[in-house]
């Protein structure tokens, strides 16, 4: 493989030009630089992290820290930077910060303090124990994805939108038995639910419907949405004709719970969504599309602008969701409902 001795005599420059030629350290004319990057895409050379390191003070390499890396939009998350970051040349370094772990502990304790990366990601990272404020003490970029901070930039959905989207499309469908589940405040996932939870109640309010506002608590899980609907269905005089899952999951769980109780979905039950998650088409799910890669790949944007320029602001961006109807969802009184 070539070193930088054979780009640079190929290209008729010294050795420290085609460095800085390559690594963008210094002053080059447009014409040399061009002809340096010639040579090396030619010679087929690839320069070395801790070359480019020296060469910028820079490490070459982002930091991501989410609480899980198994579930469906984590993981979904992770692509997009992971796809944006190779797109540059980046080196990725993952934090699987679990909720009460030991881990977790340790990587805000030791592991972030080392500054091993020139910025880092924190997704789906609630303010617990004020660790986004710890972040913010390692002196380099922050952004988040999801939620909301006055201390970093941040890349989310409209929450608060989604969830009035979701309702309305359902008073619109003539419901007015709307009952929302999942979230709890002691979920992880805390501003996120609350968020989703307010934009339900606005609408509900503004329709005029506030005296059947009805919220079920359960984990922001399927199992979560499965018995917290079945408990709320399994009631038949005040069993509501339809339902807002605060995520997909929560709402596929309510969809599995009113199919066991013999509840026929969407004729007696009509069940929205938020996510768009990969089992929503499998289920027929009605749901409020995010499309958490692109906010991965917006994150990197984002964070690799305030890398390049410290002193650039903080900024929020917030991604609108999309309504996809499917059949899960259908006009009130479509089938006669039994209370039995």
């Amino acid at each position: 493989m070539a070193g930088i001795a054979e780009v640079a005599a190929h290209a008729g420059v010294s050795k420290a030009t085609a460095s800085r030629a390559l690594s963008g350290g210094g002053y080059v004319s447009p014409a040399t630089k061009s002809r340096v990057r010639a040579a090396a895409a030619e010679l087929g050379y690839v320069p070395s992290a801790g070359a480019v390191g020296l060469a910028t003070g820079r490490t070459q390499n982002v930091g991501v820290v989410m609480p899980y890396v198994n579930r469906w939009f984590f993981a979904e998350v992770l692509e997009g930077i992971q796809q944006a970051l190779l797109e540059q040349g980046l080196d990725l370094t993952l934090y699987d910060a679990k909720p009460g772990s030991d881990g977790r502990a340790r990587i805000f304790d030791d592991f972030l303090a080392r500054k091993r990366f020139d910025g880092l990601i924190a997704v789906g990272l609630e303010p617990v124990d004020h660790e986004l404020e710890r972040l913010t003490r390692i002196d380099r970029p922050i952004v988040s994805v999801v939620g909301s901070s006055d201390l970093t930039s941040v890349v989310a959905v409209d929450d608060d939108y989604a969830a009035r989207r979701a309702t309305e499309h359902l008073i619109g469908l003539g419901h007015r038995e709307i009952a929302f589940v999942g979230g709890a405040p002691e979920s992880h996932w805390a501003h996120v639910d609350q968020e989703r939870l307010a934009g339900y109640r606005h609408a509900m309010r503004e329709a005029g419907l506030s005296q059947f506002v009805r919220h079920a608590h359960s984990e922001v899980t399927l199992p979560g949405g499965y018995a917290a609907a079945a408990d709320l269905l399994g009631d038949a005089r005040r069993r509501p004709t339809a339902i807002v899952g605060v995520c997909d999951e929560v709402a596929i769980g309510a969809i599995i719970a009113a199919q066991r109780l013999g509840i026929q979905v969407p004729s007696a039950l009509s069940v929205v969504g938020i996510d768009d998650h990969e089992f929503a088409e499998m289920f027929a799910l009605t749901t409020l599309q995010q499309v958490p890669r692109e906010q991965g790949r917006a994150a990197v944007d984002m964070l690799l602008a305030e890398i390049t320029d410290p002193e650039r602001r903080r900024t929020e961006l917030r991604m609108p969701a999309r309504m996809v109807i499917r059949n899960s969802t259908a006009a009130v009184g479509s089938h006669d409902h039994e209370d039995a």
